[in-house]
Order: structure tokens, then sequence, then C-alpha cells
């Protein structure tokens, strides 16, 4: 009954708004009954002053919710998928799955670059295609379709898109600690530890990028950004490994 409502609710909204639903729909695969929850998950902070929204009103709440509901669908995907894997195999697996990285590159074969609302004065600067951006609107919109239509809609979400997007073989062979590899590597080599600077912070308190570089043998030889320093070291330390003929 309640789809119904929404139905005929649908129908007083102007062309760009039912647009924008059967866009977002065409993402999810289903019907909404509260399209205000998903709009809210694709939209970014830098839209709230200029549309007269309240702090609560862009992804961020959302996201959170949706981070803890993908945590838990994801553990149960790879529970059922490896039935006889030990505690660390499945950590291991899930952390693969659900970083940033892999988080964005899912959303942007969904599109959700292009569904995504930002303000006027940052388009064009690269926002929607960020990997922090994109995993967080990915997380956001799992957030929303879990408040509209429950716990088995987002698992359905999330196990067609993953089913269909990521191979499992490869990420069972990736490895994952770049930072002991390229130590290792450089160690070997007598090159001395490599170490990390920071080289820029950006962004406010609440959404802090940090960009790292790894140095070896007084060469700065790879860079990388992230949420944190830890993040953003791996990522250095991923580049600097891969240019080394390491991958």
């Amino acid at each position: 009954m309640a789809l119904v409502r929404a139905w005929f609710a649908k129908r007083g909204l102007d062309p760009r708004t039912r647009r924008r639903i059967r866009q977002i729909e065409a993402l999810t695969g289903f019907r909404m009954v509260e399209p205000v929850l998903y709009f809210r998950a694709l939209r970014h902070r830098s839209k709230l002053a200029e549309s007269n929204l309240k702090d609560h009103e862009s992804y961020e709440q959302l996201e959170f919710l949706g981070d803890a509901v993908l945590d838990l669908i994801v553990g149960e995907m790879i529970f059922a998928r490896y039935p006889d894997k030990d505690e660390g195999f499945m950590t291991q697996m899930r952390s693969r799955i659900v970083r940033a990285e892999t988080l964005a590159e899912l959303a942007e074969r969904l599109g959700l670059h292009d569904a995504m609302e930002v303000g006027d004065r940052v388009r064009d600067q690269g926002i929607e295609t960020s990997v922090n951006a994109l995993s967080d609107v990915f997380e956001a919109l799992i957030g929303a379709l879990y408040r509209d239509r429950g716990f088995n809609a987002a698992f359905t979400f999330v196990d067609r898109v993953i089913s269909r997007e990521i191979d499992f073989r490869q990420m069972e062979d990736e490895r994952d600690n770049f930072k002991s590899l390229l130590l290792e590597y450089a160690q070997a080599r007598k090159l001395g530890a490599p170490s990390y600077r920071v080289a820029r912070i950006e962004g406010p308190d609440h959404e802090r990028n940090y960009t790292v570089e790894v140095v070896i043998a007084n060469e700065v030889r790879g860079t990388g950004t992230g949420k944190s320093k830890k993040k953003a070291e791996q990522r250095a330390a991923e580049m600097a490994w891969q240019l080394l003929g390491n991958v």
C-alpha cells in the first residue's frame, strides 16, 4: 500500500525530479518509497549552503549507516562463499572489498558520479570523481536503500553489484601491506628504510585529505592520498612498489 501511495505522490512532482527518481531507481533496481533519502545520499556537503539546506541533509549521515550495513552484507557474502576459510582470511577479503578504492570503482561503474549533486562553486573540481566522495556516496546509497526498503533490498543490491563487478579469484591473490613489501625491497637492496612525509593536508576538519610521499634513498618514489595518514602512506607505498616493478 505504501508503494502505491508513493507512486501517486510522484505524479505531482516536476519533470526534473521524476527523471532523477527514475535514474536512481534504475541504479538500485528498486522502487522508492521515500525519494528524499536517496536525494540526500547523493548530495555533497558543498550543495547545502546554496540550496539553504541543513547540515544533516548531505550524504554524511547515511554514509555512516551504509558503512555498517555494507560491512554486515559483505561479511555474510564472504561467510557463505568461503565456508572453509579462517577468520583472518575472511577479514582480509572483507577489508579488500569495503576499502575506499574498491567502492569508488563500483560507484563509478554504476554511474554515481553522474547522479551526485555538488555545489556550483566546486563543480568541475573533480569532487564527483574523487575516490573519497564516490566511496562515501556508494555507502550512503546503501544506507538510503536500507532505510527505505529494508535489509533484504540492501543485500540484494550489494550482492548484485559485487558479484557482477568483482573478481574474487583475483582479489584472493592480492597483497595488502605494501609498506612491508616496500621495506623488504629497500632493505634487500641496501637502500635504507623508506620514509614517509606529509606533503599536503586539505579539506575541513571533518573531511581531511592527506597527501603523503614515500622517500627511498633521498628520492620520492610514490605519492598517495587518503582520509588518514595511514591510508595515504599505504597508497604511496603501493605506487612505489608498482613503479619498482613488483606488481
